[in-house]
Order: structure tokens, then C-alpha cells, then sequence
């Protein structure tokens, strides 16, 4: 229990007047310093604290971190003492109120909020130069005095980044409101930063978090993350994003708002990178005025130098600016004088430093920036934008995950989708918007008049460019699975898209319009699509981009394609080639050999060896005695054709299906006799379960057929069960069962009309299911008994596909987006418990849409991969300028 002060009491030089506040960090009363003749603050913490190293601690970091820092925005500290063994600290005294009373329930004026948090952002820039962090940032630490002025409150629980190996570790207690009972957490969890939520190392960056939290609610009057409990806000700040400014009734400057979420941005390499640039993007929104308390004077007081610096600052940025604006313009120039010269120029974009997977290459429509994904240090994919006359890269916040890009027809934002949603986002950066729900991710179109086309498997989709509810713009046929890739023409009407089928001779690129659902066939081709003035078709075809002359107003198609680039790389399993074009000359794609090699490699991902030679595999599948692999081979235009089998010990291959159909997804049976595979040999719409012998006698036979597609994908050791996935039409993907008794009838075992369910894997002794969903949003591995009981784990922790179980039952690996492989340990004797995911590796593992590309030996120590052989997702893109010119060349 504290005994108060009473007032005349001494405190070596200081006379105790009244007390002023109190909080779980101490007392504050008002003093007079006799010997310098002016009032103080004096801060006690009770000597029962000072019992406790860590709290004790915790005040002496709040002495040493502020009284090394002399700003005008942060509460300055003249003295520290003790007094009957409880700790003070002596620092200048206040007159006006915190910010927590001026916001309380209520907004500010946006001239107001922008003033305040200048100055908020300038004190936590004084403090960062000196390796401090406040990590507590909230509107009860920032004080308004009477005359405006801010002053940052509290350092208490600053971290000194740069302190000395013999100096003490830093604690990392939760903080607290001061109107609060010690110990309760609910004053400052809105404010936390994500990392701070999940215990992680923090940095400067964490307090641009809590002051972006800080900003949302003086500009809203509302907290930016708020829940009904501790543990609700927490989830709300690692999850959620606070509502858009404008659903308030503000009329906050759209620049304002962008400069709020670059600030909450949940990633720290996503937000400002110093509070030095946060201030003066808010400057510069103030019209660059200063607050009178920071204006010059003719004596060389403390911060003149900073206000000095600041204004040569903003001269030297304006000055880069204007460089940057004739950089570019020369670069036009350059560009129409060499198109005018008909020379083509060739260059490499290398990969973003500390990144990796480059790759879908979207060039913008006016030729002078591009877009890409590409993995960050931390392996997550993000958009990446890079101006072509500069040579560096930028990711472009608030697009994790993401794929597909595509631009607007005015170059000034990018579509894409993530997540199933269509979003689209600033091209100089901001908060993506969601514009609608979507299925996939079967590619983009935007025209001048606002509306933007995505594919999707009943046709394409229209949506205006500000979100809406879609509609359905084109009907596949009957023969057809999916309408992908659309591509407007120059008219804003026409558009040309890919009509995917279950067999070769069935796809086709049709050309169809806005005013109708009809639309009519170009010419058979296997690839997304693009048009590039002056009128050409581009698209790949065996491999090959090819150009092909085209008539935009009749829609007529002239002569014969003419080859642009070999080895064009297939992005995935939807014919997602990677290459873009300008409306002005600019060509980028990325060519490499697509082949893969079959190779083991051991836990850490070294190679112990490669098995037979190098071809376009896509499923991996051992034998249960590990002597054979069954294996799908693609064509040319990476589509599954046949089953065959490799030998592990020779190194030889043999075909097993025959089909002229795509036959692909083996699956062995447990005793290693028979092959289960798909085919679409019987109609166009299905694809069906089919089976085989293992040593290729016999006939197909055909095991199950029904609309939709069917893939197996395990069979269980017991040899009585066959999990395959169901795609039924217009339905989620779900996990069936098919009995191997004769007569018995297939049923579904895990469906929802909300999520997909698919990649069902029997655990070794039958006992269990593992499986991947996205009902959480993304993909995750999730196991259930087998039979089911009602009772589920989720094993993956950030996101995961393809499941597979060591033989034993041990281990149950998976792979992630970023082409790791993941372990986690299994114990199944009594009650299933996992072990958390661990990395093996991480390598150019050939990912298709047709099944597993990892196979674990029987004791986990080694794993058939199928890599890519010849190229990885790191090789550079290629850029062409003036590439009909190269064209012209090559007829």
C-alpha cells in the first residue's frame, strides 16, 4: 500500500506541494525545485515496488531513456533520487491534459489530429535516433499542454536497442493504462503492435503501429482495434483490419488515409521504415507548417538544427524529384526514338534483393512500370512494383498472398486476388480494396469504362472497378470447364479470353462482348492470351510465345504465328504463361527449360541423387516397397497426358496408360498390385476413376463415374478403402470414400456447401484422415479420425497443402506456398497429439495442379522430389522495348 506525501515534505531539493496523479507505476505530485527556482513533477514509485527487480527496473529505464533525450514533443526528466528507499524521478511539469481526455468518445478536427501527431511523430524520430523505443504509445501517454504543445509521456518501458552486452535485459512486463488497477492490460492492447501481441523482438517500427492506432482514433473518434475482451482486440490486431475512415461520416484527405495505413500495416516491412518519414508525410499534408512551439528563432536554441535540416531535407527531395521527372521523360524519349529507329533493346530484371520466386511478369499499359510476385526475405509472397527506369523494387503492402495481377487501362492501380476476393490496390501504394468474393484466381481484365472481367468456372464474371455483387458476362458450353485470362480489346467492349475443356482439341480462344453472354471461337490454343497494338494476338503455343496478326475491328485473325521467345515458363496448372505487353512496345516474359528431375534428397534438403532422366513430371507417388514410382507426364502445353512408371533402382521408364485422353493422379494400392488413376476418357465433362494393374497387364477399368472431377489421392492400408477428391459442378470440392468390396457404392465423407475440402491422405494404420482445407480462409492441413467422430486438429500453422504421412506414422509432412516442406510430429498411441510445424527445407520444387510432388521415404530420412531441372522461379525476367520491331525481324 502507498502512503501519499504530504505536502512540505523534502525530497533532497524538492518540496513536495500537492499530489497531482497516480497510477500502477507510482505517484506524481507537484514540487518546487528551490534551487533552481521553478515548479516540477515528481514521480515516486512506493518502496513496496522497489521489492521487485523487474519493477524496479522498469523505472530506473524510464529515467535513463528519457533524461538522454532533450526534444520539445517529449516530457523532459531533470533528476533521479531516492527517498525512505522509494525510487522518484524529477522531471518538468505540465499544464493541460492527455489526449486520451481530449479523444475520449469524440473525434478531432482533421486540421487538429494532423498538427498533433507532427509533433508526436517528431518526438518518437528524436527518440529513435538515440536507439529508444517507447513500446507503449497510446493517447494516455501523449500530453497536451495549454498552449498545444505534445509531449510524449513514459518511457518506462523504452527498450535500448543499442545497450551494452553488460547491461541489464530488457523486461518485457505488459503495459498499463494509468486510471487502471495494476496488472490488468485492457488500457493498452488496442494499441499494441503485432509483433508486441505475439511476443516477438520489436523495434522503432512497432511504435509506428501504436502511433498509426493513435492517429485512426483522433482523426475517427473511434478505437482502430477494439473487442469485447482483451483476447478479442488482441485477435482484432493480429487479423482484422479497423473500418475505413469514411465509414465515420470523416472526410479525412484520401493522402491521410493512406499514411493511417501504411502506419497499421501488419507486417513491420510494410509500414513507414522510420517516424522521420511519417512526420513528413504528415507536413507535408499541413501545407508544411509547423506548430509555433517549433518555429526558427535568431538564437541557436535546442531543434533549430532539426527545423534547419527538415527544410534543406524537403529542398534536396523536391530537387530528386524534379531529377526523377527528367530521368523519365529522357527515358520516353529515348524509348519513341528508338521504336522510331526500329532497334530493339533486351534487358534482364534480376530478382529484388533478399527475395526470391520472381515471377507473372504484368507490364503496365503505359510501358514504364511492372509488376511482379516474388517471396520476401521471410519466404511470404507479395506484389513487388518496380518503374523501369529505376533499379530497385518495392512490395507493394497489404498483398500477401496474392496472385494474378492485372492492370487498370490508366496504369494507376493493379487488380488481383487473394484469399478468394478480387482486390485492387494504388499502384504508388495504399490499403488494397476488396471488390468481391471470387472462386479462383483465373486471371483479370480492366477497361477504360470502369468494369473489370474474372474468370470462373460457369463463364466469366463482371464487376465494376469499385466492388459490387458480379455478374456472369459469359456461359461456358457444354464441352467447356472454365472461362480464364480475359483480355479487353482496344474498344472497351470486345474482350478475348481462354475457354478451358477437359480435352486438348477443346480449348479454344474465343472473343466475346459486354452486351452479351454469347461468344464465338478464334482458334483452338492451350494459354492465356493478350492483344498489343498495332494489332497482334499473343500467346504460347507447344511452349513457344508466338505473335499472331489480328484485326480488332472485324476480329479476324490473318497469316501464320510468328515465335517470340522459347520455353515460355508455365506458371501452374491453368495455362498461367508468363509474359505481358505494353499498349506501347514494352514485352516481358520469362523463358526457361520447363523439364523436372526426379531427385532424393535428404532431411536439409541436400541432393543424394537424381533418378532417370529429366521430364515433365507432375504427381510423385512411391511404391509401398519404395523400388518404383508412379508418375504423370504432362504434353507440351502442360496438360496431364499418361501414367507411367520410373524404376528407382535402374533409372528406367515405362508408360502405363495409353489413352490419347489425360490420365493422371496415381495413386497405389496398398499391397502395390494396382495403380488408381483419373481419366476424362469417357466425356468431356467428367474425369472418372480408373484402375490398373501395376505390372500393366489388363485393361483399364473403369472404377466410378458421376459429373464433376475425381481425383484419388490415397488408398488406405487395409486395402478396403479410396479417398479421391469430388469436384461436382457448382459445388465446393469435397472428400468421398469409395469401398473396394464389389457393390459397394462410393459416399461422401467430409462436404460443405461454404469451403473446400480436398487432398484426403489415410494415416498408416488407417486411424486417421489428413486432409487440406480453406475454411479459415487459405489453406491448412487438418486431421480427423477415421471413422469420424467429431473431433478435428488443425496441424498447419500458416497455411499448407499435400499432406502426406510418414510410413510409420511419426511425422506427417506438407508443403507450403513458398515451396517449403514442413514436418510435424505425431503421437497417436492414446489421445492424437501434433508437435508444432517444423521447416526441412526449402528448394524449386515443381508444383502442378495434379497432385503430390514430394514423396517420404518409409522412415522419413529421405524424399523423391520432383524439382525443376534446368531453371528456378528466381531467373531473371526478360523486358523487350520496341519488340514489333524484333518481330518484323523474324518474318
Amino acid at each position: 500500500m502507498t502512503t501519499s506525501l504530504s505536502s512540505g515534505t523534502r525530497l533532497g531539493r524538492y518540496e513536495i506541494r500537492s499530489q497531482i496523479g497516480a497510477g500502477g507505476m507510482g505517484e506524481v505530485y507537484r514540487a518546487r525545485d528551490e534551487k533552481l527556482n521553478r515548479d516540477v513533477a515528481v514521480k515516486v514509485l512506493p518502496a513496496a515496488f522497489s521489492e521487485h527487480p523487474d519493477r524496479l527496473h522498469r523505472f530506473e529505464q524510464e529515467a535513463q531513456a528519457t533524461g538522454t533525450l532533450n526534444h520539445p514533443n517529449i516530457l523532459a526528466v531533470y533528476d533521479v533520487g531516492t527517498h525512505d528507499g522509494a525510487p522518484y524521478v524529477v522531471s518538468e511539469l505540465l499544464e493541460g491534459e492527455t489526449l486520451r481526455d481530449r479523444v475520449n468518445e469524440s473525434r478531432l478536427p482533421t486540421r487538429k489530429a494532423i498538427d498533433y501527431a507532427v509533433q508526436i511523430a517528431r518526438g518518437l524520430a528524436a527518440a529513435h535516433e538515440k536507439g529508444i523505443i517507447h513500446r507503449d504509445i497510446k493517447p494516455d501517454n501523449i500530453f497536451l499542454t495549454n498552449d498545444d504543445r505534445v509531449k510524449i509521456l513514459d518511457f518506462g518501458l523504452a527498450k535500448l536497442v543499442n545497450a551494452s552486452p553488460e547491461e541489464v535485459a530488457q523486461t518485457d512486463i505488459a503495459t498499463r493504462k494509468v486510471h487502471t488497477d495494476p496488472g490488468t492490460v485492457m488500457g493498452t492492447t488496442g494499441y499494441m503492435s503485432p509483433e508486441q501481441v505475439r511476443g516477438r523482438a520489436t523495434d522503432h517500427r512497432s511504435d509506428i503501429f501504436s502511433f498509426g492506432a493513435v492517429l485512426y482514433e483522433m482523426v475517427s473518434g473511434r478505437r482502430a482495434f477494439r473487442g469485447d475482451s482483451a483476447i478479442e482486440t488482441l485477435n482484432a490486431i493480429l487479423k482484422e483490419e479497423p473500418p475505413d475512415l469514411g465509414s465515420s461520416g470523416v472526410d479525412a484527405p484520401p493522402a491521410l488515409e493512406r499514411v493511417v495505413w501504411h502506419c497499421l500495416e501488419k507486417s513491420p516491412e510494410r509500414r513507414f521504415q522510420s517516424a522521420s518519414d511519417v512526420a513528413f508525410a504528415l507536413e507535408a499534408l499541413s501545407g508544411g507548417t509547423s506548430h509555433p512551439s517549433q518555429a526558427t528563432t535568431v538564437s541557436v536554441a535546442p531543434g533549430l538544427h532539426r527545423q534547419i535540416l527538415s527544410r534543406e531535407r524537403l529542398i534536396w527531395l523536391v530537387a530528386c524529384l524534379l531529377l526523377l521527372i527528367t530521368a523519365a521523360a529522357f527515358a520516353v524519349a529515348y524509348l519513341r526514338r528508338e521504336q522510331s529507329t526500329e532497334r530493339v533493346i533486351k534487358l534482364a530484371l534480376a530478382a529484388p534483393e533478399n527475395s526470391s520466386k520472381q515471377a507473372h511478369i504484368t507490364v503496365s499499359p503505359d510501358g514504364l512500370k511492372a509488376v511482379f510476385l516474388a517471396n520476401n526475405s521471410e519466404g511470404k509472397q507479395f506484389l513487388w512494383i518496380r518503374s523501369l527506369d529505376t533499379l530497385s523494387a518495392k512490395i507493394l503492402g497489404g498483398t500477401e498472398e496474392a496472385t494474378a495481377p492485372f492492370w487498370s487501362p490508366d496504369s494507376r492501380y493493379i487488380g488481383f486476388f487473394a484469399n478468394r476476393k478480387l482486390l485492387k490496390i494504388a499502384a504508388d501504394g495504399g490499403r488494397p480494396q476488396v471488390l468481391c468474393d471470387v472462386s479462383g484466381d483465373r486471371g483479370g481484365a480492366w477497361n477504360s469504362t470502369g468494369t473489370i472481367l474474372f474468370g470462373g468456372s460457369e463463364g466469366l464474371y463482371r464487376v465494376p472497378a469499385q466492388g459490387g455483387q458480379p455478374a456472369l458476362a459469359t456461359k461456358v458450353t457444354e464441352k467447356e470447364e472454365a472461362h480464364r485470362w480475359p483480355y479487353f480489346l482496344p474498344d472497351g467492349q470486345h474482350f478475348i479470353f481462354l475457354a478451358d475443356a477437359a480435352t486438348a482439341e477443346d480449348h479454344h480462344i474465343r472473343v466475346g462482348s459486354l452486351d452479351s453472354q454469347e461468344s464465338q471461337i478464334l482458334f483452338g490454343a492451350i494459354s492465356r492470351i493478350a492483344y498489343a497494338p498495332p494489332g497482334y494476338l499473343l500467346y504460347v503455343s507447344q511452349g513457344a510465345l508466338v505473335a499472331q496478326s489480328f484485326d480488332a475491328r472485324t476480329l479476324k485473325i490473318t497469316g501464320d504465328p510468328t515465335t517470340l521467345a522459347e520455353h515460355v515458363v508455365d506458371l501452374g496448372d491453368n495455362h498461367e504463361f508468363d509474359f505481358s505487353v505494353s499498349d506501347n512496345g514494352v514485352l516481358a516474359y520469362q523463358a526457361g527449360n520447363p523439364i523436372s528431375q526426379l531427385t532424393w534428397l535428404n532431411r536439409e534438403g541436400k541432393k543424394l541423387e537424381t533418378v532417370g532422366e529429366p521430364g515433365d513430371y507432375a504427381t510423385v507417388s512411391l511404391s509401398p516397397d519404395e523400388k518404383r514410382a508412379a508418375v504423370a507426364i504432362l504434353d507440351a502445353d502442360g496438360r496431364v497426358a499418361d501414367v507411367w512408371q520410373v524404376d528407382l533402382t535402374r533409372g528406367s521408364s515405362s508408360r502405363l496408360t495409353f489413352d490419347p485422353a489425360g490420365d493422371g493422379s496415381p495413386a497405389w494400392s496398398s499391397d502395390g498390385t494396382k495403380i488408381v488413376f483419373s481419366s476424362n476418357r469417357a466425356t468431356n465433362a467428367q474425369v472418372n476413376l480408373y484402375i490398373k494393374s501395376s505390372n500393366g497387364s489388363g485393361d483399364d477399368q473403369l472404377l466410378y463415374q458421376a459429373d464433376g472431377e475425381k481425383f484419388p489421392t490415397s488408398c488406405s492400408s487395409d486395402g478396403q478403402y479410396i479417398a479421391f477428391e469430388n469436384w461436382a459442378p457448382k459445388s465446393k470440392a469435397a472428400i468421398w470414400v469409395l469401398p473396394t468390396m464389389n457393390g459397394s457404392q462410393p459416399r461422401p465423407l467430409l462436404q460443405s456447401s461454404a469451403f473446400n475440402q480436398f487432398q484426403p491422405q489415410f494415416s498408416p494404420d488407417t486411424r486417421f484422415i489428413a486432409y487440406t482445407a480453406d475454411e479459415s480462409g487459405r489453406l491448412e492441413i487438418y486431421v480427423q479420425p477415421f471413422p469420424l467422430t467429431g473431433e478435428k486438429w488443425q496441424i498447419s500453422l500458416n497455411g499448407g497443402d499435400h499432406p502426406i504421412w510418414r510410413k510409420d506414422g511419426k511425422e506427417l509432412f506438407y508443403t507450403t506456398s513458398d515451396g517449403k516442406l514442413m514436418a510435424v510430429g505425431i503421437k497417436a498411441a492414446g489421445k492424437f497429439e501434433s508437435s508444432v510445424p517444423y521447416q526441412l527445407f526449402q528448394g524449386s520444387i515443381k508444383f502442378t495442379g495434379d497432385g503430390w510432388s514430394v514423396a517420404p521415404s518409409k522412415d522419413g530420412q529421405k524424399f523423391l522430389v520432383n524439382v525443376y531441372a534446368a531453371i528456378n522461379n528466381s531467373a531473371p525476367l526478360t523486358i523487350v522495348l520496341n519488340w514489333t520491331a524484333d518481330l518484323k525481324q523474324r518474318r
